[in-house]
């Protein structure tokens, strides 16, 4: 969570967290656990720990990490992602999708992505099946990019993101509370692996009542 929010801007360099007592009931976990957690942070440089003073943000052009590519959070900002799979399937690339991969097919992948708890977007993601003969829900983690550099080995190093708005898709689930056929926010992503090629494509459909796609430059 610290990671995205470092790379979203929403922490700028310099910013000095919450106590971590109060960070650690914030988030429900112990203190000492908190600790494990910023220890690693500081390992990365993404973090100064000043005795008797506290914790403290230090940016890097590119902080790295599971979250660092998710750009959603809620509308009061940041926002801990997790998400439930809701489908894997493999199958023919639909021809409305960007051409990319050199696959025929792909995994599909259906979830419903989560905020501090809250139903916040429905996503399908796109991977080109020459990465994976097979892929099930049991596979894969919390952050796809995690599970695509760990099972996989392949690193997305960056990405292309259009937004616009559509319609929500007919198999939206129920949690998410947007009806289907309803106008609501929507993001379509390419993302690039380290051979220069595109290799997934992603649509997410976002709840606009509680989230909010973020960019910044600071």
């Amino acid at each position: 969570m610290l990671i995205r929010d470092i790379a979203a801007g929403q922490l700028a360099d310099g910013s000095r967290l919450p106590p971590e007592r109060d960070m650690a009931k914030s988030l429900d976990i112990s203190v000492g656990t908190l600790r494990k957690s910023l220890a690693e942070l500081e390992k990365a440089g993404l973090l100064e720990r000043r005795q008797g003073s506290g914790n403290y943000v230090r940016h890097k052009a590119s902080p790295e990490g599971i979250y660092a590519f998710f750009r959603l959070e809620l509308r009061g900002g940041g926002g801990l992602p997790t998400a439930k799979v809701i489908d894997v399937v493999r199958m023919e690339k639909p021809a409305d999708l960007p051409r990319f991969g050199t696959s025929i097919d792909a995994h599909r992948i259906r979830r419903l992505r989560f905020l501090s708890g809250k139903p916040a977007a429905i996503e399908e993601i796109w991977l080109d099946a020459s990465y994976a003969e097979t892929i099930t829900a049991s596979d894969l983690s919390e952050s796809l990019y995690l599970f695509y550099r760990e099972a996989l080995d392949l690193w997305i190093t960056g990405y292309d993101d259009y937004l616009s708005a559509a319609a929500c898709p007919e198999w939206a689930p129920k949690d998410f509370e947007i009806i289907p056929g309803s106008s609501c926010g929507f993001a379509e992503r390419l993302s690039w692996a380290r051979s220069d090629e595109i290799a997934e494509v992603s649509r997410t459909w976002i709840d606009s009542n509680v989230a909010r796609y973020v960019a910044r430059m600071r």
